[in-house]
């Protein structure tokens, strides 16, 4: 394995730990209580990033499939263009402007999630990811391509898409704690 996809891997842990701190001991009411009209609770947030997920393996079973079978291969490291460090970049915390979620990945605002089901979905849909993970070694991440699912215009070197995926995880646990420490 790189030590590159290695780190990613590292990443979705924490991510996944960071999630179930998050929520830890929360009823499903604080679970999806919201500390303003236009701001999103615990529950939305994690849905989010699985539905985010979700909605992205396919992307990156294609990616996977294509970089192999077009033989694209590399040992790495890899480097990025300006334009994929910049996306990822985007999505790193703390925000440094707010974007409304596309409507693929938009989930019901206001409605009511429960913890039960909604924090073992996260470490599913995280396993998801770290599978794809370890199905990429090998491969040329610089320059096997994924499209993202949200807007097909959008192409991102398969190692920069799974780095943005992964900021736009940490920009969404953020924005979750911050919840959270409004109900302490």
């Amino acid at each position: 394995m790189t030590a590159e996809l290695q780190v990613m891997l590292d990443q979705i842990d924490a991510i996944k730990r960071d999630g179930e701190a998050i929520a830890s001991g929360l009823s499903d009411d604080r679970f999806n209580w919201r500390p303003a009209s236009d701001s999103w609770s615990i529950a939305e947030c994690l849905q989010h990033l699985n539905v985010g997920v979700t909605k992205t393996l396919p992307a990156f079973d294609r990616a996977i499939a294509e970089g192999r079978s077009n033989r694209q291969f590399a040992p790495g490291p890899f480097r990025y263009g300006w334009f994929s460090r910049m996306m990822v970049a985007s999505m790193e915390p703390p925000p440094k402007f707010r974007m409304k979620a596309p409507r693929l990945i938009r989930v019901s605002v206001g409605g009511t999630y429960r913890g039960a089901v909604v924090l073992p979905e996260f470490a599913v849909v995280r396993d998801g990811l770290a599978e794809r993970v370890r199905q990429a070694d090998g491969l040329d991440l610089a320059h096997v391509k994924t499209i993202s699912p949200v807007n097909r215009l959008l192409r991102l070197p398969l190692g920069a898409y799974f780095n943005f995926i992964l900021a736009h995880d940490r920009r969404h646990l953020w924005q979750a704690r911050n919840v959270r420490n409004r109900l302490a």
